[in-house]
C-alpha cells in the first residue's frame, strides 16, 4: 500500500462507527440522567461505573494485547491461541460470577447500599460477559473485520439505549439508579449470545504451552494496565474518603462525572484509534520505515486532538445546556479533562515502544508512577478542592507518564518523533485557546458574536496546522 495512514485512517473510521455511536447515545442520555437522577444517584452510578473498569483488566489478563503478539508470531497458531485466550478468560470469569453471586448480600451491605444485592449481581454478569467477548471483539480485530466488530457493538449500544429508555420512561415514575447499570448487564448478555457462533467455529482447543507463553507476555501488561486504569477512575473511589464536603461525596462525584461526560467527544477519537492503531502497529513492525510512519502518525493525531479540544471549549456554552441545571456548576474543569486525555492519547503512542520491543515489565513502573501522582494529589488536594483536585490529578499523572515513557523508548526503541513540530502544534492550540477565552471575557453578551470569533480561531488552528503536517512527507512502507 503507496499509503498505509489509509488503511488506519480507514479501519479507525469504520471502529468509530460503532465507538461515534456508543459516545453519542451515551453523551445523549446525560441530559436524562442529570434531569432525572439526584446528584447522589448520579455519584452511585459512577461509582460503580469506576468499579466496572477497574476490574475489568484483571479479568482479562492482558490477553487483548497478548492475542495480537502471539497472532502475529511465526511458529504460532492463531486458533490455539485465541481459543487459549477465550478458555483462561471464560475459567477466570465464571468463578468470580460465583462468588459475587453468593456474597452480594454482605458485598452491598459492606459498600453502603444494603437492600441492593442485585446491584453486585448485574456487575458481576457485566463484567462476566465483557471479559469473554472482549477476547472475541480482538479476534475481529486482528482479522480486520472492522464491519463486523462495528455491527455487534451498535447492536450492543442500541440493546443498552432501548433498556434505558424503557427503564427511565415506561416503568416506574420514580427513576432507581440501578437502571444503568441493569441496561448495560442486558445488553452484554445479548451481545454474548451473538457471538456463540463465533465461538463453535472456533473449535476451541487448549494447548498449555501456547497459554503459559501468552500469560508470561500478557500479565505485565495487565500488572501495569491495572494501575493505568485505576489511575483514570481512583478518584471517584477516593470521593469517598476525602471529598470537601463527606456527607454528600455522591452528589460531588455526579457533578464531576457530568462535566467529564463534556469532554467525552476527545476520549471518543482516542478510543477509535487505538481500535485501529494498536493491530496496525504490531503488523507494521517488520517494515522498512516503520518507525518513521509511527512518528508521521504521533503528528496527525496531536494535530486532531487539538481540533477535538478547541471545538469543545469553541462551543462550550451550547454543549453545557445539555447537562442538567443543577449539574452545570463542574463545567469549568472540562478543558483541563480535555487536556489530560489528549496527552493520554499521546500517551498511548509513544508506549507502543515496550509492546513493540517486548519489554512490557516495564509498563508496570511507568503506570505506578502515575498512579503514585493521581493518588498525591487527589489525597492533598481533594479535601480542599474536591473535584478540581480530582482533574488536576488526570493532567499531572498523564504528563507524568507521557515524559517517562517518551525517555524509555528514545533509549530503548527510538523512534524519530519530531518534538519541534508537536511542540508547535501544542503553541498553535494554545494561542487559540487563548483567543477563545480572551474573548469569552471581553464579550459577555452576544453568544453569536463569540461563536463566530471562536470559529474563526479554530478554523485558523485547522490552517497552520496542516501547514505544519505537510513539511513531512507520509512514508511509504
Amino acid at each position: 500500500m503507496a499509503n498505509p495512514l489509509k488503511q488506519l485512517a480507514g479501519e479507525t473510521a469504520i471502529y468509530g462507527f460503532s465507538s461515534i455511536l456508543a459516545r453519542i447515545l451515551n453523551f445523549l442520555f446525560v441530559p436524562i440522567y442529570t434531569r432525572m437522577l439526584t446528584q447522589v444517584q448520579y455519584g452511585v452510578v459512577t461509582e460503580f461505573m469506576a468499579y466496572i473498569a477497574i476490574l475489568q483488566v484483571v479479568l482479562v489478563l492482558g490477553l487483548e494485547t497478548g492475542c495480537f503478539r502471539f497472532a502475529n508470531k511465526e511458529g504460532e497458531d492463531p486458533r490455539k491461541v485465541y481459543s487459549g485466550a477465550l478458555l483462561t478468560v471464560f475459567g477466570l470469569n465464571l468463578a468470580f460470577l460465583a462468588c459475587m453471586v453468593a456474597f452480594s448480600g454482605p458485598i452491598s451491605a459492606a459498600l453502603g447500599y444494603e437492600g441492593y444485592k442485585r446491584l453486585i449481581i448485574y456487575v458481576a454478569g457485566i463484567l462476566f460477559c465483557d471479559s469473554i467477548t472482549a477476547i472475541l471483539f480482538a479476534k475481529l480485530r486482528q482479522e480486520h473485520k472492522a464491519v463486523k466488530f462495528a455491527v455487534l457493538k451498535t447492536v450492543k449500544i442500541l440493546t443498552e439505549t432501548g433498556a434505558n429508555l424503557v427503564l427511565f420512561f415506561v416503568y416506574p415514575a420514580q427513576p432507581d439508579f440501578t437502571y444503568p447499570v441493569f441496561a448495560i448487564f442486558i445488553s452484554c448478555v445479548l451481545c454474548l449470545l451473538l457471538f456463540i457462533p463465533d465461538v463453535l467455529r472456533l473449535k476451541l482447543t487448549w494447548d498449555a504451552g501456547v497459554v503459559k507463553r501468552m500469560l508470561v507476555y500478557s500479565l505485565p501488561l495487565m500488572v501495569a494496565a491495572l494501575p493505568g486504569v485505576a489511575n483514570d477512575f481512583l478518584d471517584r473511589v477516593l470521593f469517598r474518603f476525602f471529598d470537601t464536603s463527606s456527607a454528600q461525596w455522591q452528589a460531588s462525584l455526579g457533578v464531576y462525572q457530568a462535566a467529564v461526560k463534556l469532554a467525552v467527544i476527545m476520549n471518543l477519537f482516542i478510543q477509535m484509534f487505538r481500535y485501529a492503531a494498536e493491530p496496525f502497529f504490531f503488523q507494521r513492525a517488520r517494515d522498512n520505515g516503520s518507525k518513521e510512519l509511527y512518528a508521521v502518525v504521533m503528528e496527525y493525531f496531536t494535530a486532531f486532538c487539538g481540533l477535538v479540544f478547541l471545538g469543545v471549549i469553541g462551543y462550550i456554552d451550547i454543549i453545557s445546556l445539555l447537562l442538567g441545571r443543577d449539574f452545570r456548576v463542574g463545567v469549568g474543569v472540562v478543558p483541563i479533562m480535555l487536556l489530560s486525555y489528549m496527552l493520554l492519547g499521546m500517551l498511548f503512542n509513544v508506549s507502543m515502544w515496550y509492546k513493540l520491543s517486548g519489554k512490557t515489565n516495564m509498563a508496570i513502573w511507568i503506570t505506578l508512577a502515575g498512579l503514585l501522582v493521581t493518588t498525591v494529589v487527589n489525597v492533598v488536594f481533594m479535601p480542599r478542592y474536591s473535584y478540581w483536585a480530582s482533574a488536576y490529578g488526570h493532567l499531572a499523572s498523564y504528563l507524568t507518564m507521557f515524559i517517562i515513557s517518551a525517555a524509555l523508548g528514545a533509549k530503548y526503541y527510538p523512534i524519530p518523533y519530531s518534538w519541534k513540530r508537536l511542540g508547535a502544534i501544542f503553541i498553535l492550540m494554545g494561542v487559540a485557546y487563548a483567543g477563545i477565552f480572551f474573548c469569552d471575557l471581553r464579550v459577555e453578551d452576544s453568544t453569536l458574536v463569540k461563536l463566530a470569533v471562536n470559529t474563526l480561531l479554530i478554523g485558523s488552528y485547522c490552517a497552520f496546522s496542516w501547514l505544519i503536517l505537510r513539511r513531512r512527507p507520509i512514508p511509504s512502507v
